[in-house]
């Protein structure tokens, strides 16, 4: 699915991650 260049499905995974990280802590209004 993550086939672009040289971007691996593990570093793909990680920022998918952060990003729902992100957006639950946004979510609890601490952003």
């Amino acid at each position: 699915m993550f086939g672009y260049g040289g971007f691996h499905s593990s570093s793909a995974v990680v920022l998918v991650l952060f990003i729902l990280l992100v957006i639950i802590v946004c979510g609890f209004g601490v952003c």
